[in-house]
């Protein structure tokens, strides 16, 4: 029986069998042909760069630069400031009834921003004007009376020359003609106080419409219809102001210089103003005035710069920056774009820039042009905004992976 089972135990042969050993070879084959494309795609790679690590790089941004950068002397910060402000007010106490402006509306000088109630008033300036006509009236009969007076007069004094009249009678239309006179002296005194009181009466009137002091805008509204409006808001829960308005034309910078600085500042100096609502736009300036009195606590002196060319996007309030320029700029200068000298590198003598473009650079040609203080003029190749490798290390190359420095 062991003989048996001894008999039975044999090693498979099959792999020495020629279908076996075709499948081996077959095998052998695909895995030899696998590695091949595998040391060929990792040689790629490293070839490309792409096994190697990503220098680490500096980068600077492609800046326009301005025509005034050159030639400015000093930097100063500020805020925009109407010169001719006012929070216009009611002279009369009373509710309002009319309020004919809103935020930002245009108003000519004397032109109504708000009325109150007025029914009152105008009744009592209607009494004024009919007592004036009144006295006007009795002006009117009191000279008739007078004219007939004395064509009695003249009359009654040929006659007494001739004795044709008694003397008695003469005197007593003497005597009247001088009341008539005496009544309309008395009469234009009259006609004086009422109009005295008419003008008091529209001069009230007047009080409870509020008009537009100047020329302006209105900035805030400080009341609405139905409040109660007081002169310096002295009623209790009466408002003062109706309207905060300001001159638009009198916009001015008030910016600080510091006092080591100062003389770098004077007064008719050309200036650029740049606002940090619109830091693309520049605006022509002068130095209006210089206060003569410095802040201790800051050692700094106001200084306020006017704008040459108004703009209607320039609002009181708006932060601005001043560069105060050692010359006048010249008429059609444009900004021009600028990059760190740095940043250009020379390529079998083609200059050129790379341009980071995500994780990777682009190699791209450049034209230079004139230095532009410590920046270099690009008139082709690069745009402002750009970011481009500075100091470009040996063997960066188009389509390089790059690490972008800390700062």
């Amino acid at each position: 029986m062991e003989k048996e089972e001894l008999s039975r135990l044999k090693i498979s042969r099959g792999a020495e069998s020629p279908s076996g050993y075709r499948r081996w070879r077959g095998k052998k084959a695909a895995w030899l042909s696998l590695a091949a494309v595998l040391v060929l795609l990792l040689g790629f790679l490293y070839a490309q760069g792409l096994l190697q690590p990503a220098p680490e790089v500096a980068i600077t941004t492609v800046s326009l630069v301005y025509p005034s950068q050159p030639v400015t002397a000093l930097n100063a910060s500020g805020y925009v400031v109407a010169q001719r402000k006012a929070a216009v007010a009611s002279k009369g106490t009373g509710r309002l009834e009319i309020l004919a402006v809103e935020e930002g509306s245009r108003v000519k000088k004397g032109a109504l921003i708000a009325r109150l109630e007025n029914a009152d008033l105008q009744a009592a300036a209607a009494q004024a004007q009919a007592n004036l006509s009144v006295a006007r009236a009795n002006l009117n009969q009191i000279r008739a009376e007078i004219k007939n007076d004395r064509l009695r007069f003249d009359r009654y004094q040929k006659l007494i020359q001739s004795q044709a009249i008694a003397r008695s009678d003469f005197d007593a239309t003497e005597a009247k003609l001088n009341q008539a006179l005496a009544a309309e002296a008395a009469s234009l005194s009259q006609i004086r106080a009422a109009e005295a009181a008419l003008e008091a009466a529209q001069v009230a009137l007047e009080y409870t419409l509020i008009r537009a002091p100047f020329d302006g805008v209105i900035l805030t509204k400080n009341a609405d219809v139905g409040e109660v409006v007081a002169p310096f808001g002295s009623s209790v829960n009466a408002k003062a102001a109706v309207v905060t308005m300001a001159d638009m034309a009198s916009l001015i910078v008030e910016a600080d210089v510091s006092e080591i600085n100062l003389g770098k500042v004077r007064v008719g100096q050309s200036c650029e103003i740049t606002l940090d609502a619109f830091p693309n736009e520049r605006f022509p300036g002068q130095v209006h005035m210089i206060v003569p009195t410095a802040d201790r606590s800051k050692a700094t002196v106001l200084t306020k710069i006017k704008f040459l060319t108004m703009d209607e996007k320039v609002l009181p309030e708006m932060s601005a920056k001043v560069a105060f320029l050692t010359r006048p700029l010249h008429p059609g200068e444009k900004p021009k774009v600028g990059v760190n000298p740095g940043a250009l590198s020379d390529k079998n003598g083609i200059l050129r820039a790379f341009l980071l473009n995500g994780a990777t650079v682009r190699e791209v040609p450049v034209t230079k042009g004139p230095p532009l203080a410590d920046l270099v003029e690009i008139t082709s190749g690069l745009k402002a905004g750009d970011k481009v490798v500075l100091q470009p290390p040996q063997g960066l190359q188009d389509g390089s992976r790059v690490k972008v420095a800390e700062k």
